[in-house]
């Protein structure tokens, strides 16, 4: 794989150590995985990358982690060194940060010592319920209610699509506390696994197979020290959240698209097109010209949004949007024409850019369609402009 990327001036030399360690991590510890087992290989990547140390980027070094605050560049490094890969251990990672990032970033010091050591160590499999059955992309219509009852808050209502549902050991969940109409009327809340009241309903099956359910939640009673951060700030803290791991999906695809790249190229080379081979047919050139400015684009836009949060210290909800919607568009095309260069091969079960065909598929829906980018990006284009 090209990785000139690393001289780039996004990096510190930590960031370029870091991505050498786990380059060597992944070449000798993923291939033990059994993903026969979805669920069980999901465990048994949480356990793994808690021992060999990553998911100390996903949390403060106050509670277990590596820097003082998140570090989005090294999130996105690991995020998409994972995807390379194996998409299933980008999942695993991705969840524990993701599901334990609004804790880092809101939660008071006994929540944040009862949870992230434990997330660090890959002692507790983290999870993230925003979505329900009428709200996707519109989270401010959640329906899922909060009522204040008997010293806490009383839960009713469902949620679906949660990634690791089923599995994880808590849920962050966001329900409508009711202080305002829509986005301002929304709190968030710990959850833990085994709250009665809480019940995993469905197993839902994807083409890239990830434990993923839907949650119901009947009078479910949560202590009044479950609430996470301040009440009716659960729509700010969400997207405080993603603006952080929105870059990372960027990152996911880029690696998916990256492995894609590498294997097209092998093949180009390698396969026979009477005396010559596919590389030699100008065609073939100019797909793997496109695919080779693809990755590239991408990985600007992904390490720019990461430098400017983390060293400009700035917050970059377009940049992280720009970044989200073209490593992921990006990354699509990129497989396809994989897919396309590898011919029959290339739709067959089990090879690798059939799988990567599956995998990079759901990033242009999850933590905001690439629809959804669109309008962040105008709005905030707009904001800017009138300024």
């Amino acid at each position: 794989m090209d990785r000139s990327f690393l001289e780039w001036p996004f990096f510190s030399a930590e960031h370029v150590a870091l991505a050498e360690r786990l380059e060597n991590w992944c070449q000798a510890e993923l291939g033990h995985i059994d993903k026969t087992d979805t669920d069980r290989a999901c465990r048994d990547l949480v356990a793994a990358l808690g021992k060999g140390g990553w998911l100390q980027y996903c949390v403060p070094s106050s509670h277990g982690g590596i820097h003082d605050a998140l570090d989005v560049r090294s999130l996105s490094l690991i995020r998409e060194t994972l995807a390379r890969h194996a998409g299933l251990a980008d999942f695993a990672f991705a969840m524990q940060g993701l599901g334990s990032g609004t804790i880092s970033l809101f939660g008071t010091d006994e929540q944040k010592r009862e949870y992230l050591p434990d997330v660090a160590a890959g002692r507790k499999i983290a999870a993230f319920a925003l979505t329900e059955p009428v709200a996707g992309s519109d989270v401010a219509s959640m329906e899922t209610s909060a009522e204040e009852a008997d010293g806490g808050y009383r839960i009713n209502g469902a949620k679906t699509y949660i990634s690791n549902g089923g599995i994880a050991d808590y849920y962050v969940l966001f329900a409508r506390t009711g202080e305002a109409p829509g986005a301002r009327g929304i709190s968030c809340f710990l959850v833990p696994a085994d709250t009665p009241g809480l019940a995993v309903t469905e197993r839902i099956d994807v083409i890239a197979p990830h434990p993923l359910a839907t949650l119901e939640f009947t009078d479910m009673q949560l202590p009044q020290n479950a609430l996470l951060g301040e009440s009716g700030r659960g729509f700010a803290q969400a997207m405080a959240t993603l603006d952080i791991f929105r870059t990372t999906v960027g990152a996911a695809a880029l690696g998916f698209a990256r492995r894609a790249l590498d294997e097209a190229t092998e093949r180009a080379i390698e396969r026979r097109l009477g005396s010559g081979v596919l590389a030699d047919n100008a065609v073939i050139q100019t797909m793997l010209a496109d695919m080779a400015l693809d990755v590239d684009s991408a990985a600007l836009l992904i390490y720019r949004a990461g430098w400017l949060r983390d060293v400009k210290k700035q917050r970059n909800s377009r940049e992280a949007a720009m970044a989200k919607l073209d490593a992921t568009e990006s990354a699509q095309s990129v497989v396809d024409k994989a897919v396309q260069i590898f011919g029959g091969l290339g739709v067959t079960r089990g090879a690798m850019v059939e799988k990567l065909y599956r995998e990079v598929r759901a990033l242009r829906i999850y933590e905001g369609a690439s629809e959804v980018q669109k309008i962040v990006i105008a709005r905030q284009h707009l904001a800017g402009y009138k300024a």
